[in-house]
């Protein structure tokens, strides 16, 4: 049977609710960590978006750490604006990659957790960045054009938060190596677009960086 494990990891706020999951099948073969969106508006390690993100990854030999920010259900803490949050994600990335040390790992979010993934993944030796949902329209976006990392950005059709115009401008003056997959959905949390999304999520996980 495989691994499912609820625990708590050391913050720089208090202590982190997780979920740490091993894949359906075998050995896992790389390790990633999901970022859940703003935990202002909701947001939770089982928002629905993040659950499929992480067992996309997962049906591919991924093992996966999924965390809730400060302040969000059993996490403790309150919202810091991202800056906090920003450290969350390390603490929760040291705990991942010291329970898999040999594991290439990658980092994967979807809107607000999607920043925190490419500021926490840029110039680190993760082997991708996954970016889901990337809400152009919250705040500036110059900190996020330019990455050393491989960056794939997933984003609907019919994302308000980042629509496809904005989108696509963001994507071309952007730097690095990336890529950008448009799934047909009806809004910003894929609406009629999850399978599809999920799909996405599957294939790009089982590229080499």
């Amino acid at each position: 049977m495989r691994l499912i494990e609820s625990l708590f990891v050391d913050g720089p706020a208090g202590r982190l609710e997780a979920l740490l999951e091993e894949p359906e099948d075998g050995v896992p073969k790389r390790a990633a960590l999901v970022c859940h969106p703003h935990p202002k508006f909701g947001g939770t390690m089982h928002n629905k978006v993040v659950y499929r993100l992480a067992r996309g990854l997962r049906a591919t030999g991924t093992v996966v750490l999924r965390f809730n920010f400060r302040g969000v259900n059993l996490s403790e803490g309150e919202f810091d604006g991202g800056v906090g949050e920003l450290e969350d994600a390390r603490a929760a990335l040291s705990v991942l990659r010291e329970r898999y040390p040999n594991l290439p790992w990658l980092i994967a979010g979807f809107s607000f957790g999607s920043r925190i993934a490419m500021r926490l993944g840029c110039g680190s030796d993760a082997e991708k960045i996954v970016v889901v949902g990337f809400p152009t329209r919250a705040g500036e976006r110059e900190m996020y054009s330019a990455c050393a990392n491989r960056r794939v950005f997933i984003q609907s059709t019919h994302d308000e938060h980042g629509p496809v115009p904005e989108m696509q401008a963001f994507y071309d003056t952007a730097s690095g190596e990336r890529e950008l997959i448009w799934v047909e959905a009806e809004d910003h949390f894929f609406r009629g677009g999850l399978d599809s999304l999920e799909a996405v999520v599957q294939r790009i996980s089982m590229q080499s960086a």
